[in-house]
C-alpha cells in the first residue's frame, strides 16, 4: 500500500466536501411513481445529475437520509427505492427497482417544476447488498438487447459492497463504464465483502480504502441493533465516505474537473490508502479461517 500525502488543494477539496454543500435541500417521494422511496433534490436547477441509490441488507433507507441530504446539497439529485427489505431479498429486484428510479427521476420535472435531471448524467451508488444490485444494474443495461433500458448509467460507486446471488464481479467484465469501488481495510478477508473481486473484474474501477472505516456503520443512526449485536452507525465512516463519493460523482456526471483527483486511481485522498496493484483476492477457505481467527 502507498501513503502518499494529497496536494494541499485535494484535501481542502476533500475537506469542504465532507461538509453540506450550498444548496437548500427538498425531499419528495417516488410513491408518486408507483415506487415505494425517496427523493432528495436541490431547491431548484435544471438538467441536474442523478444518482439512484441501493440501500443494504435489513436496512430502510430512511438510514441514509444524511447522505442522500448531502449529495443532494451539492447538486446531485439522489433518489433510493425503498423495496426488498426483508430477510431473504432478491439483488435482481433491487437492482430491477434502481432502473426503475433512474427511469423516474430523468423522464420527469421534480420538486415544484423547477428541477429537471439531465439523461446523460445519471449514476448508481450503493451500499453492501445495494451496492452489488447498482452493479447488476449497471451489467443487466450493458449487456440487454438495445433499447430495451430507458437509461445509461455514466458511473457507479460502490460502498463496502459485498456478496450477491447472481454475483456482482459476473457482470462486471461486460462495463466500459467507471467505477469507484470502496472498501475498508481487512475487507478481503471477510466472508461478506465482494470489493477486491469486483474491483478485479472491472476494468474501469479504482479501488479506494477508507481508513479506520466500519462498512455497517455508513448506515445512519442503527442505535437499537447494538441489542442484537450487530454494528451500528458510525460517523466517521459517513463523513470520509460522503466526501469521496460526492467528489466522484462531481467529477465523473457533472464533468467538474476541479475533482478529478476524486476519480484518480493514482492520486492520494485523505483517509484513504492506496494499493500499488490490487490483491488477490482471498479463498472461501481463507475467509473462514480469518472469521474464526476474529
Amino acid at each position: 500500500m502507498s501513503y502518499g500525502q494529497p496536494m494541499p488543494r485535494t484535501r481542502a477539496r476533500f475537506t469542504a466536501l465532507t461538509r453540506r454543500g450550498p444548496h437548500r435541500v427538498l425531499r419528495g417521494d417516488l410513491a408518486f411513481a408507483g415506487l415505494p422511496g425517496v427523493v432528495y433534490t436541490p431547491e431548484s436547477g435544471l438538467s441536474l445529475a442523478a444518482v439512484a441509490f441501493g440501500h443494504d441488507w435489513l436496512t430502510g433507507v430512511d438510514h441514509y437520509a444524511g447522505t442522500l441530504e448531502h449529495l443532494a446539497s451539492w447538486g446531485i439529485v439522489a433518489a433510493a427505492p425503498d423495496t426488498e427489505r426483508g430477510l431473504a431479498p432478491s439483488a435482481l429486484s433491487l437492482s430491477s427497482d434502481l432502473g426503475t428510479t433512474l427511469d423516474i427521476i430523468a423522464g420527469v420535472r421534480l420538486g415544484p417544476g423547477k428541477i429537471s435531471v439531465h439523461p446523460k448524467k445519471l449514476g448508481l451508488v450503493g451500499h453492501g447488498f445495494g451496492a452489488s444490485a447498482a452493479v447488476l444494474t449497471a451489467g443487466e443495461a450493458a449487456v440487454g438487447p438495445s433499447g430495451d433500458s430507458g437509461f445509461t448509467a455514466k458511473a457507479v460507486a460502490a460502498v463496502f459492497p459485498s456478496e450477491t446471488k447472481p454475483a456482482a464481479q459476473e457482470f462486471a467484465p461486460a462495463l466500459t463504464i467507471p467505477a469507484l469501488v470502496l472498501s475498508a481495510p481487512g475487507d478481503e478477508s471477510t466472508l461478506r465483502s465482494n470489493a477486491v473481486e469486483l474491483a478485479r473484474a472491472w476494468d474501469g474501477a479504482v479501488l479506494r480504502i477508507v481508513k479506520k472505516a466500519k462498512p455497517a456503520g455508513f448506515a445512519e443512526g442503527r442505535r437499537l441493533i447494538r441489542l442484537v449485536g450487530l454494528p451500528t452507525s458510525d460517523t466517521r465512516t459517513q463523513k470520509h465516505v460522503r466526501a469521496l463519493l460526492t467528489g466522484y460523482l462531481l467529477y465523473q456526471l457533472v464533468g467538474d474537473k476541479t475533482y478529478r483527483a476524486f476519480a484518480d486511481l493514482d492520486a492520494p485522498l485523505p483517509n484513504t490508502e492506496l494499493l500499488d496493484e490490487l490483491p488477490e483476492p482471498a479463498t472461501p477457505e481463507d475467509k473462514v479461517v480469518a472469521l474464526l481467527k476474529s
